[in-house]
């Protein structure tokens, strides 16, 4: 194994698990200012390290803080057994990290010749990863609703077991459908494959060439991520916190964690599967790595742009609400953070006008290929978990029974005729 693959697989292993465990302060920020969009409010914005709010991200960490020093509890009959207890949301949290792992974040990058995979677990069977390990954080649910010892508990990890044998069918269809229609198991052919078009000018996403599928597919990755409209096995006003009642401290931040990591998993899949993964619509990597000059130009004039206007908004956003915190470390915050972006801008710019000079500078391209690649697959990816957040706040919860009647009466039938067109059309074609 040379230097270059071992440092592209410690970079690798390094991104991915910055996209998943970084993100989950990030989602919970996204959740709460999303709570409080729609709900007309204003959500956290008061929590703040010398001043710095951080559009209240630093709230999330606060959080952090007050779980690990909260009391830990658990239930009289489990005393000789505790770390069973702690096995069961360590289940769940673990499945949903090793299911993000197999994510490519960007294509392969060739370096002296060898192609390097941009992918924390370089496998090329990531398909069959991600349902074997995602389908495992289930068991956590049931092992800490029986562990308990509590009837909402047992009932919540029965609700969540109902649901389970829903979706997972279906869901397995619709992934079926799409390999398919892409002839790979592999997470980075697909993506590749979807950077041609159909029809001569449509992207070939697989929303384009796979709607249905595409369609069970969310939904059921939907139930899968224990999510509004499909979050039963928790649901409060019935079942107090369901499989989650006894625990406590960090105990119930694992399974608060393990939540938010999977939404980010549920939503790699997709844009992968789905929206084109880390690919620019009608852009493949090789028209990248040609007209890399053409692309370099246009995000100079971008960039400039999108942090001028960031900085209006926020400059904006201190006019309206002076009434947050009242001894000017708004103001003192916006500046700072204005000038570390104009900064950091002008460094991006320097280096996007370096390459674009020098043609000799093919491992420079291939990193700045590779960079806007990781930024399409992270915005996608921010996207997508807004969608969830969105869909979570607007739509009311189903009922355990209104879930089976989804999975088995629409979903299950649906995803077997799709199967069955997808298998007529790939022979016909063939």
């Amino acid at each position: 194994m040379t230097l270059a693959a071992i440092l592209v697989s410690v970079i690798s292993l390094v991104v991915g698990a910055l996209l998943a465990l970084l993100m989950i302060p990030v989602l919970v920020w996204l959740e709460r200012r999303g709570a409080g969009l729609v709900q007309d409010r204003l959500g956290p914005n008061r929590t703040n390290v010398f001043g710095f709010r951080f559009g209240g991200v630093v709230q999330s960490f606060a959080d952090v803080v007050k779980l690990v020093l909260k009391e830990e509890y658990y239930p009289a009959h489990i005393a000789r057994h505790r770390w069973l207890l702690m096995l069961a949301p360590m289940i769940t949290f673990s499945a949903a990290l090793l299911a993000f792992m197999v994510i490519p974040f960007a294509d392969n990058i060739v370096i002296d010749g060898e192609s390097l995979r941009m992918q924390p677990l370089p496998v090329d069977y990531g398909v069959l990863w991600y349902m074997a390990i995602g389908a495992i954080g289930v068991v956590g649910i049931f092992l800490g609703g029986w562990l308990s010892h509590n009837k909402y508990s047992l009932l919540g990890s029965s609700r969540a077991g109902s649901m389970m044998v829903s979706y997972e069918l279906p869901l397995g269809l619709s992934i079926i459908a799409f390999v398919l229609t892409y002839d790979t198991i592999d997470f980075n052919a697909m993506v590749t494959w979807q950077s041609g078009t159909v029809l001569g000018f449509l992207p070939a996403w697989g929303m384009v060439v796979q709607p249905l599928g595409a369609l069970i597919l969310i939904v059921a990755l939907f139930a899968e991520t224990n999510r509004n409209p499909f979050s039963v096995s928790e649901g409060e006003s019935e079942i107090v916190a369901g499989y989650m009642t006894e625990y406590t401290a960090m105990k119930f931040a694992m399974y608060f964690m393990g939540e938010y990591v999977a939404m980010n998993s549920a939503s790699a899949v997709i844009i992968t599967m789905v929206f084109g993964g880390y690919q620019l619509p009608w852009v493949s990597t090789e028209t990248l790595l040609a007209h890399f000059n053409y692309f370099a130009w246009a995000i100079m004039l971008v960039i400039p742009a999108i942090v001028y206007l960031v900085i209006r908004w926020m400059r904006k956003n201190n006019r309206v609400r002076p009434t947050v915190i009242s001894d000017g470390s708004r103001e003192f915050e916006a500046k700072v953070l204005s000038w570390a972006m104009i900064g950091m801008t002008v460094v991006v710019e320097a280096i996007l006008l370096y390459l674009s000079f020098s043609p000799d500078a093919v491992l420079g391209t291939a990193i700045a290929v590779t960079l806007l690649q990781i930024v399409v697959f992270v915005v996608k990816l921010m996207l997508f978990n807004l969608f969830f957040i969105l869909v979570r706040w607007t739509l009311p919860r189903f009922r355990y029974d209104q879930v089976q009647r989804v999975g088995w009466y629409y979903l299950l039938p649906l995803s077997l005729v799709n199967l069955f067109i997808t298998a007529i059309i790939v022979v016909g074609v063939n």
